[in-house]
C-alpha cells in the first residue's frame, strides 16, 4: 500500500535521517582541551598626575604639560590622569602625604610608577615646586627633585627641567 506524503512528508523523512546520521558512534568527534590561559604580564605603567593650583594655574598648566611629555626608563611614557592626585586620594579616602596612600593612589590608577608635582607657596612670592616619581611596587620614591623660585614667571620657565631632574636615569 503506497502512501503519499508530499513536499513536507518527505523533508520530514530526509531531515530525521539526517539527524540520526549526525549523531551516530561512527565518527567520533575528536575532544581538546582549551590551551591553558596563560596569566597575563603585568605592564609596567608610568602616570603623570595633572598639577593643581588656583592661585597659581599658569605654572600648574606649565607643570601637567612637563609631565605628560616625560619618560621614564622602564616605564615608558608617561599617561596623564585625568584627575589629581588631591582628587584620586580624597576618592580612595587616603589623603595622607604618605607612601601608603601614594602606593594606594598607584593602585587604583593600575599604575607602575607615578609622577606628581606640588606647588607650594614660601615666604612672600615665593614658590617651592617638588617633583616626585614613585614606584608603586617599592612603595617608596624613586626619585624627587625640588626647588624654590623667587616668582611664579621663574617657576612656569623652571618647572620643565625639575621634572627632567626627577626622571633622568
Amino acid at each position: 500500500m503506497a502512501t503519499y506524503r508530499g513536499r513536507f512528508g518527505t523533508l520530514m523523512v530526509v531531515t530525521i535521517s539526517a539527524c540520526t546520521h549526525a549523531g551516530s558512534p561512527a565518527a567520533p568527534a575528536a575532544v581538546s582541551s582549551p590551551p591553558p590561559q596563560a596569566r597575563p604580564a603585568k605592564i609596567a605603567r608610568l602616570v603623570a598626575l595633572p598639577a593643581e593650583s588656583a592661585t597659581y594655574p599658569k605654572l600648574a598648566r606649565a607643570a601637567t604639560d612637563s609631565l605628560s611629555r616625560a619618560q621614564v626608563d622602564g616605564l615608558g611614557a608617561a599617561q596623564v590622569s585625568k584627575v589629581s592626585l588631591e582628587v584620586v586620594q580624597i576618592a580612595i579616602e587616603c589623603v595622607d602625604p604618605s607612601s601608603t596612600c601614594y602606593q594606594a593612589v598607584g593602585r587604583s590608577l593600575t599604575a607602575s610608577g607615578l609622577l606628581f608635582a606640588q606647588i607650594a607657596a614660601v615666604k612672600r612670592r615665593q614658590l617651592k615646586i617638588t617633583v616626585t616619581l614613585f614606584d608603586v611596587d617599592a612603595k617608596a620614591a624613586r626619585t624627587k627633585a625640588e626647588k624654590v623660585f623667587a616668582s611664579e614667571e621663574e617657576a612656569t620657565a623652571g618647572v620643565a627641567d625639575l621634572v627632567a631632574e626627577a626622571t633622568r636615569p
